[in-house]
């Protein structure tokens, strides 16, 4: 007997659980569907906060992955404060400057970028 109870029983908790659970998941997506607009003042600020090592960081890693490694010995990055970075340095062309130029104003965080990467072999 105790053990026709407890197969009624078991399957029961199942159901009555899951039906719990189901009606739970409804309410909690019934709230969760209305848009909220952000405000400018709230997209401004949930912007990413970026700090001036970070960019050069995430500059360099941009250089050695699009540029190459070769050529990312030769350049140096610095960030000044505004997101303004600068490169500096030797390449061997005018197109290895003109491409690390561009990916660098690629970078998030970037605001401008100042090439003063010479050209030529050394």
């Amino acid at each position: 007997m105790k053990s026709k109870a407890l197969a009624v029983l078991i399957p029961a908790l199942f159901v009555a659980t899951s039906v719990f659970a189901q009606s739970s998941t409804d309410k909690s997506d019934k709230s969760s569907n209305k848009s909220v607009v952000p405000s400018a003042e709230d997209r401004a600020h949930n912007r990413e906060a970026v700090s001036d090592s970070a960019i050069t960081t995430k500059v360099k890693s941009a250089l050695a992955a699009d540029v190459g490694l070769k050529t990312v010995t030769g350049i140096e990055v610095d960030t000044d404060a505004g997101g303004i970075v600068t490169l500096k340095g030797k390449v061997d062309s005018a197109d290895v400057k003109k491409r690390a130029e561009a990916v660098a104003k690629k970078v998030n965080g970037v605001k401008s970028v100042k090439n003063q990467i010479q050209v030529g072999k050394g």
